[in-house]
């Protein structure tokens, strides 16, 4: 068991070690709005500072990002002292993304927002508004992907790897949460 938390910390902490790192890099060598191509047009590093969300969401203000960050933190700590040593998949999702939310909490504590420069083009994505009378949706368009950084990542990673592990054991219902001690130690 103490193995499990050793590999817990280790993966976490590299993650916001390497997301600290970019940003610093970053913030040392390019200026605000600064955009250097790396593959042509396909991706960039252009850097700039997000005070919403993950890939640019913005769905309240910097205090409403500290408090989702901090919640995320301590929910993936608790949930991770639930799951079994056995369920790597999962506890490995859950260290990247305790290490990113670590990642962008720290740089709204420096900044007050994210630093962001991971600057990719995708295919150009219109969706038209759709009105259902009681419902209206509004379209947008989207020509190059959202800004985003190590962190997002991360997050987004260990997001996918907790999905799978659901769904790979969402029949077998091996997936429970257990108290400490309920189980062998490893």
């Amino acid at each position: 068991m103490y193995r499990s938390y050793v590999l817990f910390a280790l993966l976490a902490s590299s993650v916001l070690l390497l997301d600290q790192l970019s940003k610093t890099l970053i913030f040392q060598w390019l200026f605000l709005g600064q955009s250097v191509p790396v593959m042509g047009d396909f991706f960039r590093i252009t850097y700039i500072l997000n005070p919403g969300g993950a890939f640019g969401t913005k769905l309240g203000g910097s205090s409403f990002y500290l408090f989702v960050s901090i919640a995320a933190i301590a929910f993936t700590v608790i949930f991770f002292l639930k799951t079994h040593p056995q369920n790597f998949l999962i506890r490995t999702g859950l260290a990247l993304v305790l290490g990113g939310a670590l990642g962008n909490l720290t740089d709204r504590f420096r900044f007050g927002q994210v630093i962001d420069f991971l600057d990719f083009d995708i295919p150009d994505i219109s969706i038209f508004s759709i009105n259902l009378g009681f419902i209206q949706l509004s379209g947008f368009s989207l020509e190059r992907w959202p800004i985003f950084n190590l962190a997002d990542s991360a997050i987004t990673i260990g997001a996918v790897l907790i999905v799978i592990h659901i769904l790979k054991h969402k029949e077998k219902q091996s997936f429970q949460l257990e108290p400490q001690g309920t189980y062998p130690h490893n």
